[in-house]
């Protein structure tokens, strides 16, 4: 099962990982999809089943009121269609579970009373809860087999009278179950007694027996082929005749009352965070093992990637089990979260090793492409633990020497960014690859701590430019001749902080006036002095936007997989917060340490704004949230972070489906607040009727709500006492430090656009947004040389640029890998397998925004793409599509 929130690459990485062991294993390619226990379901899944070979899916947990409507119009069996694809190229058929649960009790009929009845694993003997109804089973013999199979039969009728065909699905099973060859011959034991007198009588006109899904959607395609189930006036699909097609997702998910499982889109946020960094370093990870691969011209050099692929199917594995419908969503006990950790921490550790070592081989540091000593990298983040924010690893920068900083970009068009490493010392310059000077900056870290904001350490900017899907080398060099050191940035502070020492080398000042700015040459960023927070935004064509930014905390009675507010969410900043205000010509920061009415607050936060000219980073606003939600004193809160425009969006927003689409999401009064949040794995945007856009971008899946006409609120952590009644057994307690980060993104449309509260249909991202998503969940890696090396020393330039020319800026490579290293031998003759996997992904996007996304992007959708030409120094000898998976 997997989380029906989380990046469509998770889920085809995960699917084709499965469906190549399955085929490995036991020759066995699935047609069939069944998740019974998502919390909700999202179209992308049946577009990428689709796209993977698939035929059916069945799906269970649905909103009950839903499931009701859709009964009552005979309509639980359709195809399901994108809201985009006019041409019905990825209809897939779907057959929905029409009651509370998928246990037995809830799947032969309406009436669980009866149908416990027949759950024979219930009888006495075995360890299996007792039917709650006080009726329990009892062994079928001839006496009373008549009775009990007319019983059943009965519930079997009633419940075919909310499908069309004659055909009926009765799953028997439940979690944990069939453990015992005991236990399973009950079940058939029983049941066969009683379809033997079903289908021995012919006046009930009724079969019945043992079958696979497969064997179901296969019969109920004949019968769909014999009879026209269609409904006069229906919009069918010619995928299967007789059925609707429906479009759009199934989110919020409630299966009672008010019961919405909008917490689990939040619960265990640090780990979701976790989840999508391993993803994006599995990705560049089996990029470079290609590049390895593609460019080793004999078996010595296969040595390298052969040593580390099976720690990328571990990866892939691991990665692919927090994927599970209890993992990435958070609602798993602690121990297993425990488990999933380590897993991930595992595989994390084991990729930067592989990838230091490979750019070296790919930069030309190694002639062998060999693994028996030391990387000469590290990586620039480290994480000591599991459950540990990653930190950055210090240059140490000692007089007369450099240390290379390595970056690898893994996008698919050349990056030009403004790029930050942490230095032991502020007097130091940045060099490129071919030793000229590069501008730089320097400025103080800083950190979650209101005694020590100062770290001591430093952080170095500079403009680095790396070409698409390569490495670039720069160096951080301390007496360098020629070179101007990096400016240092000014810095400003509130009242409480100035009375202290100025750090050397930076100039001090105090913030005077109740508000302070931040400009850049797109933007004027206006914050509120007293509490730290930012108010207003003035654009360079003169228009203004109001961002009131709010951080606030719901008191909730809910659990792991509820959001349960007791009323609306609280402000919690106080005035007379810590303030810190770092300008320079590369990147300006504000940082707030705000006061509220607890000892340590729960939040602190930093405001980026960038100056790398004609960059995706100089459009937007960098707002990292540092989270501690620990102790008592947040027992049952939930945090948020609200951002009050002027946006007219009459209270609907957009949020995306797995990265992949987006969905139009209104705020209805009808149902609580709880059922108006919605899922948001990367992406959530307000439109007003002008086309005036407010966009924000996420580095993890999280949930949002547009709940006020202008209004957008995210939650970024949750800590709940009570477990909530839906099989947890516990509470959410484990709360980890952790760092949130969005980017902000203002846009105006520059032609005419549908007004997005007529419009029922979903918006697209601009170009520009797309390029903004990209960069924030696919970074840069960056390694740094372990050793210093003396100035003097000669080197030479380290690049390593492998395609021909950026692709074009709205195309995607989801993966470029080797699906079968163990088989991509020099010396084998006969290939089994294809060499090498690229897998492409064309966004859709907004053409009444800036098609330029006001960058240096030119090509777009009507560009065409030859893959035989695409790469330099790689041979292209034959290619052919295939399926996703």
């Amino acid at each position: 099962m997997k989380d029906e929130v989380e990046f469509p690459i998770y889920l085809q990485m995960q699917i084709t990982e499965g469906n190549m062991w399955l085929n490995d294993t036991i020759g066995f390619v699935p047609k069939n999809s069944w998740a019974i226990d998502p919390f909700g379901y999202s179209p992308t899944m049946a577009y990428l089943f689709r796209r993977m070979g698939f035929e059916n899916m069945l799906i269970q947990r649905t909103h009950y009121k839903l499931k009701k409507e859709l009964a009552w119009n005979k309509n639980l069996e359709y195809v399901w269609r994108q809201s985009w694809d006019a041409n019905e190229t990825t209809d897939i058929f779907v057959h929905m579970m029409p009651f509370y649960s998928y246990d037995i009790p809830h799947t032969c009929g309406p009436e669980p009373a009866i149908c416990c009845q027949f759950d024979f694993a219930r009888s006495h003997g075995f360890s299996y809860e007792l039917c709650p109804w006080g009726q329990y089973p009892v062994e079928t013999n001839p006496e009373n087999v008549q009775e009990r199979a007319l019983k059943l039969l009965d519930q079997y009728r009633k419940k075919s009278t909310l499908y069309r065909t004659n055909t009926l699905l009765v799953p028997l099973g439940d979690d944990f179950r069939y453990v015992t060859a005991d236990e399973a011959e009950a079940q058939f034991r029983n049941y066969q007694m009683i379809f033997d007198y079903i289908n021995s009588t012919p006046s009930l006109n009724a079969e019945a027996k043992f079958g696979t899904l497969d064997d179901y959607f296969q019969t109920l395609r004949e019968e769909a082929d014999r009879i026209n189930y269609s409904v006069p006036r229906e919009i069918g699909s010619g995928q299967i005749s007789g059925f609707p097609s429906l479009s759009g997702d199934f989110f919020t998910y409630a299966d009672r009352q008010k019961d919405y499982w909008s917490g689990y889109y939040v619960s265990r946020p640090f780990f979701k965070a976790v989840d999508r960094v391993l993803e994006q370093t599995l990705r560049a990870s089996e990029m470079l093992m290609a590049f390895l691969l593609g460019h080793c011209q004999r078996p010595q050099c296969e040595k390298l990637p052969m040593r580390y692929a099976y720690k990328l199917t571990a990866a892939r594995r691991n990665l692919a089990l927090f994927q599970h419908h209890d993992g990435v969503t958070g609602t798993a006990k602690d121990h297993v979260v425990l488990d999933y950790g380590t897993r991930m921490h595992t595989s994390l550790q084991d990729l930067q090793i592989f990838m230091s070592k490979a750019i070296e081989v790919l930069l030309g540091f190694r002639q062998e492409k060999y693994d028996q000593t030391p990387a000469l990298f590290d990586p620039e983040q480290v994480r000591s633990k599991y459950d540990a924010l990653p930190m950055h690893r210090a240059i140490s920068a000692r007089k007369g020497t450099v240390q290379s900083v390595v970056l690898f970009n893994p996008l698919e068009q050349t990056r030009e960014e403004v790029v930050m490493v942490v230095v032991s010392r502020p007097d130091v310059s940045v060099l490129d690859s071919n030793w000229t000077c590069v501008q730089s900056q320097v400025s103080p870290e800083l950190q979650h701590d209101e005694s020590k904001i100062f770290t001591g350490r430093h952080r170095i900017h500079w403009k680095a430019s790396i070409p698409a899907m390569g490495l670039q080398t720069y160096y951080i060099a301390n007496g360098f001749a020629g070179c101007e050191k990096a400016k240092p940035a000014k810095l400003k502070f509130s009242s409480k902080l100035s009375s202290g020492p100025c750090l050397a080398p930076y100039a001090c000042s105090k913030v005077e006036g109740d508000t302070v700015e931040i400009v850049n040459r797109h933007q004027v960023l206006t914050f509120d002095v007293k509490h730290g927070l930012l108010q207003k935004v003035i654009h360079k064509n003169g228009l203004q936007n109001v961002v009131v930014e709010e951080i606030a905390l719901y008191s909730s009675s809910g659990g792991a997989y509820l959001f349960l507010p007791d009323g609306d969410a609280q402000p919690i900043i106080k005035s007379g917060g810590n303030l810190v205000i770092s300008e320079g010509p590369l990147m300006q920061e504000v940082y707030s340490y705000p006061k509220t009415s607890w000892e340590k607050t729960p939040v602190s936060h930093s405001t980026r704004i960038y100056n790398g000219g004609n960059t995706v980073q100089d459009f937007l606003i960098e707002k990292e949230y540092h989270v501690e939600l620990l102790g008592k004193d947040f027992n049952d809160r939930e945090l948020i972070v609200r951002y009050k425009t002027d946006t007219n969006n009459k209270r609907i927003f957009y949020s995306d489906l797995n990265g992949f689409q987006m969905s139009r999401r209104e705020t209805y009064d009808k149902i609580p607040l709880q059922g108006n949040y919605y899922p948001m794995p990367s992406l959530a945007f307000m439109q007003g009727s002008n086309g005036q856009r407010f966009s924000v971008h996420s580095r993890q899946a999280l949930g949002a709500a547009s709940l006020k006409e202008g209004w957008l609120e995210i939650m970024l952590d949750r800590r709940l006492v009570r477990d909530d009644g839906r099989g947890l057994g516990q509470g959410v307690m484990d709360n980890r430090v952790m760092n949130v980060v969005f980017h902000i993104l203002m846009e105006s449309n520059i032609s005419s656009t549908s007004d997005p509260v007529s419009n029922p249909l979903p918006l697209s991202p601009s170009l520009l947004s797309h390029r903004v998503n990209a960069q924030l969940n696919y970074p840069l890696h960056a390694f740094i040389a372990k050793k210093p090396q003396e100035i003097s020393a000669p080197t030479h330039s380290r690049s390593f640029s492998p395609l021909a020319a950026p692709l074009p800026c709205d195309l995607h490579i989801v993966s470029f890998k080797v699906p079968r290293p163990s088989k991509y031998s020099q010396q084998q003759q006969q290939l089994v397998d294809p060499r090498l996997v690229l897998m492409l992904h064309r966004r859709n996007w907004d053409s009444s925004y800036c098609k330029k996304a006001r960058s240096q992007c030119t090509a777009v959708a009507d560009e065409s793409v030859n893959l035989f030409n695409m790469f330099k120094d790689l041979t292209v000898l034959n290619a052919r599509a295939t399926s996703l998976n």
